[in-house]
């Protein structure tokens, strides 16, 4: 038995009183029924929105944060062919590639303009030309030429035995080599990067290696890095975006100088 309260108006007659109660009553379910309404309208909107939300690898990527290759540090590609390409990000880290990581089996590459990286090719000297192209256009994109908007810079290349620090007069200052003999030309290489995500690693290659890997490769999702108007940081949160990239830090490590146009 439920025992309830009930008051009553005694200026009112018992009809009146009871037709006062009628429409409590009603207006009572009325706002039940709203509140059921409500309820299964909230219900419905659930489900749509769990059915609409990114299944688990659809997800932001999420960087790696395990251990990272000794070349990881520096700027670096696989060819298409999967020989590894490494360069300096300033005049220290060229310093490191030629004294740490510059052997008899490889190559140096070095945009013909004031200011670009050291680029080796590791085993290089036993590449083809269109490897060394991939390379050649991989130094040209991390030279001065990128922040002056040049679009094109030749490139050349050199075996080990003809980069040196030391000359009659001492040694070089940091970031300077002594070059001597005939070099391997590359001429008017285009600039022009494709960066994508694998396996939670952030990839930056030249755009010609990235032609010739895409489909071997099964990459879906990528951007196309030329020269443009964007800053590095607003170019870095556009490719960050476009790769469901979490990481803005290594995304702006491996990108040159200068200003962008990002694309899909």
């Amino acid at each position: 038995m439920v025992n309830m309260e009930v008051k009553l108006d005694f200026t009112k007659s018992a009809q009146e009183n009871a037709d006062d109660y009628y429409k409590k009553s009603k207006k009572l379910l009325s706002k039940k029924e709203g509140a059921q309404k409500a309820i299964k309208e909230l219900e419905q909107r659930l489900k749509r929105v769990q059915k609409d939300a990114p299944k688990e690898e659809e997800k932001k990527v999420v960087a790696e944060k395990g251990p990272k290759e000794w070349y990881e540090k520096f700027h670096w590609f696989f060819t298409s062919n999967g020989m590894l390409v490494v360069g300096g990000r300033d005049a220290h880290q060229n310093e490191q590639l030629n004294a740490k990581h510059f052997e008899d089996s490889d190559l140096f590459f070095h945009a013909n303009v004031f200011g670009a990286d050291v680029v080796i090719l590791k085993n290089g000297a036993s590449a083809d030309h269109e490897t060394r192209e991939e390379v050649a256009q991989f130094a040209g994109c991390h030279s001065s030429a990128w922040k002056d908007g040049m679009h094109t810079v030749d490139v050349y290349a050199m075996n080990r035995n003809q980069v040196s620090k030391s000359t009659s007069k001492g040694s070089l200052g940091t970031g300077a080599f002594l070059l001597k003999g005939e070099r391997d030309w590359y001429r008017g290489m285009s600039l022009g990067l494709a960066m994508y995500v694998k396996d939670g690693k952030l990839f930056s290659v030249p755009l010609v290696t990235f032609f010739k890997i895409k489909e071997r490769d099964n990459i879906t999702k990528h951007v196309s890095v030329v020269i443009g108007k964007d800053k590095k940081s607003d170019a870095a949160k556009k490719i960050a975006d476009a790769l469901d990239y979490n990481d803005l830090d290594t995304i702006m490590q491996q990108l040159p100088a200068g200003s962008f146009r990002i694309s899909h």
